[in-house]
């Protein structure tokens, strides 16, 4: 059989949409492993692999070790945020507060867990830093049409309004503290943000 031959192009195919797969099997159980109430430092290869139904080895062989590993989760959960988040369009109020509650409704808690751990994790640490700078990236964008014409102290002051009001904790505040429901938490969220879209 010739190299170039069909069936081999179909069983290549197939060997890589296998290990395609495996490696977001380990991916998506090394993250459950997390949300499901382990600390990262906890967490074990043994536990990875076994949810994932895969043995240790092959963790391994996609991987190499527990810091690959989970530097690639992250990876992975931050591009599918940006992705989700990014659909916002600037100057959108109502979008941007429903955009908010649809990804906090998803990952908000998953977010505060990676809150709690960043002072006792150094890459828990690395990870919120990233969260930060992305979500205070979003507001600038999202909300760049309020901000233009503002210069100084007066941007950098509204700007900082933009990211506190579209903070997780905010979101818990009002959605668990508060116990308001979704559509309760949306529409706070635009009352809080309209009077900052005001020109004094």
């Amino acid at each position: 059989m010739k190299s170039g031959s069909p069936s081999r192009g179909y069983v290549m195919t197939k060997r890589a949409e296998s290990a395609a797969a495996t490696k977001a099997k380990v991916l998506d159980a090394a993250a459950a492993e997390f949300v499901h109430g382990t600390p990262v430092a906890g967490i074990t290869l043994d536990a990875v692999a076994a949810r994932a139904g895969v043995s240790v080895q092959t963790v391994l062989r996609h991987f190499g070790d527990k810091d690959r590993l989970f530097t690639a989760t992250a990876e992975r959960q931050a591009a599918r945020v940006a992705a989700e988040r990014d659909a916002a369009v600037p100057g959108d109020l109502a979008g941007a507060a429903v955009n908010l509650a649809e990804h906090y409704e998803r990952d908000g808690n998953l977010a505060l867990r990676l809150l709690a751990e960043e002072t006792s994790s150094p890459f828990m640490a690395a990870v919120t830093a990233n969260g930060r700078a992305y979500h205070r990236s979003w507001c600038a964008q999202v909300f760049g049409p309020f901000l233009a014409g503002l210069d100084g102290d007066e941007r950098t002051r509204r700007l900082a309004q933009f990211v506190a009001v579209c903070d997780v904790y905010v979101w818990k505040l009002l959605r668990q503290d508060a116990g308001l429901g979704r559509e309760a938490y949306i529409q706070a969220v635009l009352e809080l943000l309209e009077p900052l879209t005001r020109r004094t």
